[in-house]
Protein backbone atom coordinates (compact mmCIF):
# COMPACT_ATOMS: atom_id res chain seq x y z
CA UNK A 1 0.00 0.00 0.00
CA UNK A 2 2.85 2.06 0.92
CA UNK A 3 4.40 1.49 -2.55
CA UNK A 4 0.86 2.41 -4.62
CA UNK A 5 1.06 6.00 -2.58
CA UNK A 6 4.88 6.53 -3.15
CA UNK A 7 3.96 5.82 -6.83
CA UNK A 8 0.60 8.30 -6.90
CA UNK A 9 3.45 11.03 -5.54
CA UNK A 10 5.87 10.46 -7.70
CA UNK A 11 3.34 10.50 -11.22
CA UNK A 12 1.78 13.70 -9.49
CA UNK A 13 5.15 15.69 -8.93
CA UNK A 14 6.65 14.76 -12.11
CA UNK A 15 2.96 15.52 -13.62
CA UNK A 16 3.03 18.92 -11.96
CA UNK A 17 6.79 19.76 -12.95
CA UNK A 18 6.41 18.67 -16.55
CA UNK A 19 2.93 20.77 -16.58
CA UNK A 20 5.20 23.52 -15.80
CA UNK A 21 7.88 22.73 -18.05
CA UNK A 22 5.67 22.74 -21.44
CA UNK A 23 3.60 25.38 -19.96
CA UNK A 24 0.05 23.40 -19.34
CA UNK A 25 -1.78 23.85 -16.04
CA UNK A 26 -3.78 20.58 -14.81
CA UNK A 27 -5.30 19.28 -11.93
CA UNK A 28 -4.28 16.88 -9.36
CA UNK A 29 -5.79 13.73 -10.96
CA UNK A 30 -4.16 15.19 -14.74
CA UNK A 31 -1.16 15.24 -13.18
CA UNK A 32 -1.26 11.67 -11.67
CA UNK A 33 -2.29 10.27 -15.02
CA UNK A 34 0.19 11.92 -16.93
CA UNK A 35 2.67 11.52 -14.95
CA UNK A 36 2.45 8.05 -14.23
CA UNK A 37 2.03 7.38 -18.23
CA UNK A 38 5.48 10.06 -18.34
CA UNK A 39 7.26 7.59 -15.97
CA UNK A 40 6.54 4.64 -18.11
CA UNK A 41 7.98 6.37 -21.30
CA UNK A 42 10.77 7.70 -19.56
CA UNK A 43 11.38 4.70 -18.37
CA UNK A 44 11.14 3.18 -21.39
CA UNK A 45 13.51 5.77 -23.27
CA UNK A 46 16.29 5.81 -20.59
CA UNK A 47 16.32 2.09 -20.64
CA UNK A 48 16.70 2.23 -24.24
CA UNK A 49 19.48 4.77 -24.03
CA UNK A 50 21.28 2.52 -21.42
CA UNK A 51 20.55 5.06 -18.70
CA UNK A 52 19.61 3.45 -15.17
CA UNK A 53 19.92 4.46 -11.28
CA UNK A 54 17.14 4.04 -8.32
CA UNK A 55 15.86 6.34 -5.96
CA UNK A 56 13.28 9.08 -5.13
CA UNK A 57 15.03 11.72 -7.70
CA UNK A 58 15.74 9.58 -9.94
CA UNK A 59 12.42 8.52 -10.74
CA UNK A 60 10.74 11.76 -10.32
CA UNK A 61 13.50 12.83 -13.49
CA UNK A 62 12.57 10.14 -15.49
CA UNK A 63 8.66 10.91 -14.86
CA UNK A 64 9.43 14.58 -15.69
CA UNK A 65 11.61 13.44 -19.32
CA UNK A 66 8.81 11.54 -20.36
CA UNK A 67 5.98 13.43 -19.22
CA UNK A 68 7.74 16.76 -21.27
CA UNK A 69 7.70 14.05 -24.34
CA UNK A 70 4.24 12.88 -23.84
CA UNK A 71 2.60 16.60 -23.42
CA UNK A 72 5.05 17.63 -26.54
CA UNK A 73 3.33 14.81 -28.53
CA UNK A 74 0.03 15.91 -27.23
CA UNK A 75 0.30 19.19 -28.10
CA UNK A 76 1.32 18.57 -31.39
CA UNK A 77 -1.18 15.54 -32.22
CA UNK A 78 -3.92 17.09 -30.43
CA UNK A 79 -3.55 20.74 -30.48
CA UNK A 80 -3.89 21.42 -26.39
CA UNK A 81 -3.20 24.17 -25.21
Amino acid sequence: MVNFLITLLIGAVSGWLGGMIMGMNGGLLRNIIVGLLGGLIGGLLFSILGLGGGGLLFSILTGVVGTCILLFAAKKLLKWK
